[in-house]
């Protein structure tokens, strides 16, 4: 029933990619600020340790890993250029599309 609307919002998706959409800076509390960075030191050091992804993923097992990798990538983008405000909360600039599946991730947590 929704197979062609998440083949058209996935295209619009494309054109986003493609349109070099513009940063936004967002501010992560501490905790989940180390969390991410844990996240990002914990993938690079496992980067050559030979895995190999499954030859059969199952949808829920293929979202969590995209979404760690997400995590990662926030941490790499907090390691590089994030800047502790007053608070002593991270400030950093994001792609769009790392803050995107971060408020996806939002919500289905908040489903649960």
């Amino acid at each position: 029933m929704y197979t062609d609307d998440a083949r058209v919002l996935g295209l619009i998706g494309t054109t986003f990619r493609t349109a070099g959409l513009p940063s936004i800076r967002v501010t992560v509390p501490a905790a989940l600020a180390e969390r991410a960075v844990a996240a990002w030191q914990d993938d690079a050091g496992e980067l050559d340790d030979g895995r190999v992804l499954p030859r059969h993923e199952d949808p829920a097992a293929r979202l969590q890993r995209h979404r760690a990798g997400a995590l990662a990538l926030i941490g790499l983008s907090i390691t590089e250029s994030g800047k502790l405000d007053a608070d002593g909360n991270t400030v950093v600039d994001l792609s769009p599309e790392l803050v995107g599946v971060a408020m996806d991730a939002a919500g289905d947590h908040l489903r649960r």
